[in-house]
């Protein structure tokens, strides 16, 4: 496979395990396009007819990766679960290639403390995540994100720069996007529950509900 042009939608799934194939099926669910990259035969054949793009590659070797054109995606994300080794080195390749966002698995805190040194942006413990969540996290500016079953989504976010200095009761639903603001923790105070008063400031975060679609819009207003 050769390197094409990409796009900031475009986003590199690296191991094909339980999580990562449902992570990867659920970003190419919510409309991005995904590379897959596995080192195993079997996995990359048993995925290709589920994901667009699906290769077989040593995800450790930057050379490998180079060629493939992952230093031209913003987002990476390396799912490996089996090998510590391979995760840590997979991490390395990545910020060799200068990849903006790097998110990796992590099976232990000291795993995750390693990630973080070698380069991880972010780091997540699948075993307290589901795919999907973190699919919803990884292509927005959410903070952290519960969905239930009902299309009906609560939402951490840091507050949108229009809104800044504004009191809620200024603030139609539209111009919000459609979500209820619930509540706001406004920097060096305590957690508030949200009223018509409430003036957002600077760096304050955002508790906010409504459908997944909705949350997403407002999310992306900051």
């Amino acid at each position: 496979m050769s390197a094409r042009k990409t796009d900031e939608n475009d986003i590199v799934v690296i191991g094909l395990g339980r999580f990562g194939s449902h992570l990867a099926g659920s970003l190419a669910r919510l409309d991005h396009e995904v590379l897959a990259i596995d080192r195993s035969p079997e996995r990359v054949q048993r995925w290709s007819a589920e994901l667009d793009r699906v290769v077989q590659a040593d995800a450790t070797e930057e050379g490998a990766l180079r060629q493939l054109g992952v230093a031209e995606f913003q987002r990476a994300v390396v799912a490996i679960g089996a090998s510590v080794e391979a995760s840590v080195l997979t991490v390395l390749a990545l910020t060799e290639l200068g990849v903006p966002q790097i998110w990796a698995r992590a099976t232990s805190e000291k795993h995750a403390k390693i990630l973080a040194s070698v380069g991880a942006h972010h780091v997540i413990f699948p075993e307290a995540e589901t795919g999907e969540r973190v699919a919803h996290l990884i292509i927005s500016k959410m903070l952290d994100f519960i969905e239930f079953d009902d299309q009906f989504a609560i939402a951490k976010v840091r507050v949108p720069g229009t809104m800044v200095g504004r009191s809620l009761r200024d603030m139609p639903p539209a111009e919000r996007c459609g979500v209820m603001v619930v509540g706001a923790k406004l920097p060096g105070e305590p957690f508030r529950y949200a009223t018509p008063d409430t003036v957002l400031r600077p760096d304050s975060v955002l508790i906010v509900e409504g459908s997944i679609t909705q949350v997403q819009r407002f999310a992306s207003l900051g």
